[in-house]
């Protein structure tokens, strides 16, 4: 049996060298080895991985520095929408919610759906009812808000309503962002396999800067944006995140596994490095296998990610 492992990620995107703020990059590099650590926690207690990457997600979201819960992006319309999923290896049974702008931890509410509904997706109003009827924390949406995001939007309407994928405008800013947060694909996600064999994944997001109100992206979407199954792998996506449900990307990696006989490595360089980017897509994905490979392909300059196996100290990196 190979030792229980973690990966997580923060989003991809392009690197603002201008503006490139040490003292800052050092806090991304604090967060994502912490949330790291947290997760190989649970694991080594023999946590499963389903509450791993519950945990470790909710820690993202719970950190302004990512575009997930605290410090998620604005729409056009000054609002914010977060979308979030989670997915159970060993049933594939998942539970999704997209459009929620009250609830604290969009991924307890994504849990809450996987444990306690016959349904996978819920969405806006009917999300949030069904996140406050199982006890979930409610907030108002100015709970949300940073000033920086805010700045964020503002750039964006100004430069004629251009959508922006969050890690990729610090730059304009001059924030310090070691990944530009007005060109960046800011999701969160979480993979993991635990010490009986399972593997989940979990993802969250903001969604893009910008984005018209309404619009939901890959994140909730099973196989696009988040998938496991014990019999092949776990993954959670951030990029493009119309790419990655028109090329079912996180699901393609196990179909390149279970029916190609490709490695991890090799399934999911293809999906990244060739099948996104032929159709214009950009960003990564993490992704843990059945054996405890793990894997962090991106085709942007940079992505926040970092894995630990129980018993080391967490690796973390942000550009290639």
């Amino acid at each position: 049996m190979s030792k229980p492992v973690i990966a997580i990620h923060g989003g991809a995107g392009a690197i603002t060298r201008a503006a490139m703020n040490a003292e800052k990059e050092q806090r991304y590099i604090q967060a994502l080895s912490s949330v790291v650590a947290a997760g190989q926690q649970i694991l080594a207690q023999g946590g499963s991985a389903l509450d791993a990457v519950t945990e470790a997600v909710r820690l993202l979201e719970e950190c302004p520095l990512f575009n997930a819960g605290v410090g998620s992006v604005f729409t056009h319309q000054g609002t914010h929408e977060m979308d979030a999923c989670v997915m159970d290896g060993r049933t594939r049974d998942a539970g999704a919610v997209a459009g929620v702008s009250r609830v604290r931890n969009p991924i307890l509410a994504a849990r809450a759906v996987l444990e306690n509904s016959q349904h996978v997706l819920f969405a806006s109003e009917g999300a949030e009812k069904f996140a406050a009827a199982h006890g979930l924390e409610m907030v108002t949406p100015d709970f949300f808000f940073t000033q920086e995001r805010f700045d964020q939007l503002h750039r964006a309407q100004a430069e004629q309503g251009r959508v922006l994928l969050d890690h990729d405008g610090a730059a304009a800013s001059q924030a310090g962002d070691p990944l530009d947060a007005d060109r960046k694909f800011g999701t969160v996600g979480a993979v993991a396999l635990d010490a009986l064999g399972n593997l989940a994944a979990a993802t969250s997001t903001g969604g893009m800067t910008n984005k018209q109100a309404g619009r939901v992206g890959d994140t909730p979407i099973i196989g696009a944006g988040c998938y496991a199954n014990n019999a092949t792998v776990a993954v959670s996506s951030t990029g493009t995140g119309e790419i990655f449900m028109r090329s079912v990307a996180a699901y393609d990696v196990s179909a390149l596994m279970e029916y190609a006989g490709l490695s991890l490595q090799q399934a999911s360089d293809k999906v990244v490095q060739e099948k996104l980017l032929a159709l214009g897509g950009s960003g990564g994905l993490i992704a843990i296998d059945r054996d405890g490979n793990v894997a962090l392909p991106f085709n942007s300059e940079g992505m926040y990610r970092g894995f630990g196996y129980v018993g080391d100290a967490p690796t973390v990196g942000i550009y290639r």
